[in-house]
């Protein structure tokens, strides 16, 4: 078994040494680094090569969220878990678009920060539905419009079926349940969504939720529901 090696980044030493004694007692965790500010991380990633970044968004010198931009702008760039002491909060939005895969609280019980580590480094998002729906909302305002006409711009680019797998990914679908609920192989929703990422020069299925959400698209998904 291949350990997941994972980057820790937060100015408080005592939450790093903690985070490292809880996450790198696991047999499938190694901690290859640790960093206290944003500034660090790239030359860090550089030097060890994570698979995931848990990364603080608040930083003294280099926030996490730039850090962040900075990293899922790169080829083959780790996965971002971004540490956060909001449920809902326009810095984790901001993140998330940036390409974050999912976010956790510091509270968080230890058993459930392992496990986000692990999804994220398996290619899941560590965000539910209901969170995603609570951030945009928390960001909705005057710019809410003009979000919804970008968004619709670059959706126009999908065909008929990428969007239908769209908006079942907006919907916190699993691969499984898409290929259920549109009567395809799970082999074909991945490449779908492999598809819908390139087409839309997207990082993860975080944001293919939302730019849906964006867009509208949950809206269809909503009124189907009985």
């Amino acid at each position: 078994m291949t350990a997941i090696r994972l980057l820790l980044v937060d100015d408080d030493p005592l939450v790093r040494a903690g985070l490292s004694l809880m996450l790198g007692g696991a047999e499938d965790i190694e901690i290859v680094g640790e960093a206290a500010d944003g500034a660090e991380v790239e030359a860090l990633v550089d030097r060890a090569v994570p698979h995931v970044v848990l990364m603080d968004i608040r930083m003294p010198s280099v926030d996490g969220l730039t850090a962040t931009e900075l990293l899922r702008g790169r080829p083959a760039a780790p996965q971002v878990v971004v540490l956060t002491t909001f449920h809902a909060d326009e810095q984790v939005l901001r993140a998330l678009r940036a390409g974050a895969a999912g976010f956790v609280l510091k509270d968080t019980p230890p058993a459930e920060i392992l496990d986000a580590v692990r999804r994220v480094a398996a290619g899941d998002p560590v965000l539910s539905p209901a969170v995603t729906r609570r951030l945009m909302d928390h960001a909705a305002g005057t710019a809410a419009d003009t979000r919804r006409t970008r968004a619709l711009e670059r959706i126009a680019a999908l065909n008929g079926r990428e969007r239908e797998v769209a908006v079942a990914v907006g919907g916190g679908l699993s691969n499984a349940e898409i290929a259920a609920e549109l009567f395809m192989s799970v082999a074909t929703v991945k490449t779908h969504v492999s598809r819908i990422l390139a087409r839309l020069d997207l990082n993860n299925r975080v944001q293919i939720a939302l730019l849906a959400y964006d867009a509208g698209l949950l809206e269809e998904l909503e009124g189907d529901t009985p």
